[in-house]
């Protein structure tokens, strides 16, 4: 016997398995596009935040002399963190994305598009 069998049947009272789930209704397409491209772009901010803060800290530790103190460096490091962001976000690496879509679409599954 499954759990929601149990769980089922200590509701119910009933012993009756032959009581099949609900069909989840299918998403609109539209929906779900929009709903996975916000997630995506939401797990890139978040990626890239992540990024500057660890740029900012390792500025902060470095010396006068040092590589990470020259400021065409730091623009050069900044986007290069954005690049890496985003291409991060789009194999959906950290899985924030997923998680939000979950949570927006619980039909839709992991589909990575």
């Amino acid at each position: 016997m499954r759990i929601d069998e149990l769980r089922n049947t200590a509701l119910t009272g009933t012993t009756d398995t032959a009581v099949a789930p609900a069909a989840e209704p299918q998403a609109d397409p539209a929906y779900v596009a929009k709903a996975t491209k916000a997630a995506v772009e939401f797990e890139r901010f978040f990626i890239g935040h992540m990024l500057r803060t660890m740029r900012a800290s390792t500025r902060e530790m470095a010396d006068e002399d040092s590589v990470f103190n020259n400021r065409v460096n730091q623009d050069m490091q900044d986007m290069a963190d954005d690049l890496l962001s985003g291409n991060m976000a789009g194999q959906r690496a950290f899985g924030i994305a997923d998680a939000i879509l979950r949570q927006l679409v619980p039909g839709a599954g992991s589909g990575k598009t």
